[in-house]
């Protein structure tokens, strides 16, 4: 009996020794990938030239629901038995009610069916997002993994620059915006897409270099300015730049009140001097003092159309993500029929309004602009103030700030809004949870 018993424990300590091993490599292979995923896609380095551009995350590509799906099946599998508090911990007021609200517009919608098959890939690209932080078990492995799939990226980038420049660069033959011609656009389908991940790979860059990573750090910050700076992506670097300055400030303002003060409101005057200035003369006149295009590129016909869509449907909105490119854009007026064929506002505010209403604007502010803000805040009082806080803190206002010119949020697998679903979720755990060293 006792020599069975030594076996069974040199059995049980030889499965434990191999089991680990190969649990750590699973751990890794599902963050790195899910990053990868989320930032190149499946369908990297689109022909421009090929007028179907952005079917990958159209809701209409079986492959990427099954794989999102998979996917969280999986991270569900790898963070249950450790992270139950941290999961149960989502469980916020702010998170509930906005998920209700969500599911209330889905049955609401103007069209029920895209709206469920678009509110199911985002359902799994939010719990595959909120669940990847909690895999890495220290410090040193989030930093590892986080360097190994910011360089893979940057990498896949350049070597489209250098050996497919006709899939990775506008081109003056490309349909849609020829006049962006010689802008970098990488593995994305826009160079607003890559202007946006290479701010954000910036951040990661800092958080490497504060965090000891010096090598990876330095290689990051440099890679991803370069490519900044060629992708020609004016309102990321502008913003990326106000970011770095505004977030330095929070070692000298502590206080929430101030912080918020200090970091919302120049989205507050974003916001006033984009789409405020189609809803009032008065904020349209003082934008025309300013040395700022006051068509926004284009874009203040938009917002106009966009806000008297809205109008129609101010409780409830037309659905989760049932307006643009469906058919509640009818009997359009004569030079309005580019509305037709529009697949966003370029405001995030304004478009989750026109999907969701103004009740969903007021629970999504409650959700992703003051919680995470009240987590930081928490996360220095907490003790857990050093480099990776800061690097959610910068992706996050950068978001923010971004999405006054631009509109990602709610949107599925767009690589900007999962890698601020990543930030978001980031501090929450930072504002209740120790990190280990």
């Amino acid at each position: 009996m006792t020599e069975f018993l030594v076996t069974s424990e040199a059995r049980a300590v030889f499965a434990d020794a191999w089991r680990r091993p190969v649990m750590d490599f699973v751990r890794a292979a599902a963050f790195i990938g899910v990053l990868l995923l989320v930032w190149i896609s499946l369908h990297p380095f689109d022909d421009l030239s090929d007028m179907r551009v952005g079917e990958v995350t159209s809701g209409k590509e079986a492959v990427l629901y099954a794989l999102f799906g998979l996917l969280m099946v999986l991270m569900l599998v790898l963070t249950m038995r450790d992270n139950m508090p941290a999961l149960a911990s989502l469980l916020t007021p702010a998170y509930v009610l906005f998920g209700v609200w969500l599911c209330l517009t889905v049955v609401l919608s103007f069209d029920p069916a895209t709206s469920s098959r678009r509110f199911a890939l985002s359902v799994f690209v939010v719990v595959v997002t909120a669940t990847v932080m909690l895999l890495p078990k220290s410090q040193s492995e989030l930093m590892r993994w986080f360097s190994i799939a910011a360089l893979v990226l940057l990498a896949t980038c350049y070597l489209g620059i250098l050996l497919a420049p006709n899939l990775s660069i506008h081109l003056a033959t490309d349909p849609q915006e020829p006049a962006l011609a010689g802008n970098w656009r990488g593995a994305f389908g826009h160079k607003n897409v890559a202007a946006a991940i290479m701010a954000m790979m910036m951040f990661l860059g800092v958080y490497f270099i504060r965090a000891g990573g010096w090598i990876s750090g330095v290689i990051v910050m440099a890679l991803s300015a370069l490519f900044l700076v060629y992708s020609a992506g004016k309102s990321s670097i502008s913003l990326c730049l106000a970011v770095l300055l505004l977030t330095s400030l929070t070692s000298f303002v502590r206080s929430l009140w101030g912080r918020g003060l200090m970091l919302l409101l120049p989205l507050i005057v974003l916001n006033l001097f984009s789409v405020g200035t189609v809803l009032s003369d008065t904020l349209a006149s003082i934008a025309k003092l300013l040395p700022l295009d006051t068509s926004f590129t284009g874009r203040s016909d938009i917002w106009v159309f966009a806000v008297d869509s809205l109008h129609q449907r101010l409780l409830t909105g037309y659905g989760f993500e049932a307006f643009w490119g469906s058919n509640a854009i009818t009997n359009l007026k004569e030079g309005k029929e580019w509305a037709g064929y529009a697949s966003h506002s370029h405001n995030g505010y304004l478009d989750t309004a026109l999907g969701t209403g103004l009740p969903g604007l007021v629970l999504l502010i409650a959700a992703v602009v003051v919680k995470p803000l009240r987590d930081f805040q928490a996360a220095a009082e907490g003790g857990n103030d050093g480099p990776l806080s800061m690097m959610f803190l910068r992706i996050w206002l950068f978001g923010l700030y971004l999405s006054s010119m631009e509109s990602f949020f709610l949107d599925r697998a767009d690589p900007i809004w999962a890698t601020f679903l990543i930030a978001v979720f980031g501090l929450h755990y930072l504002a209740r949870f120790r990190l280990r060293a």
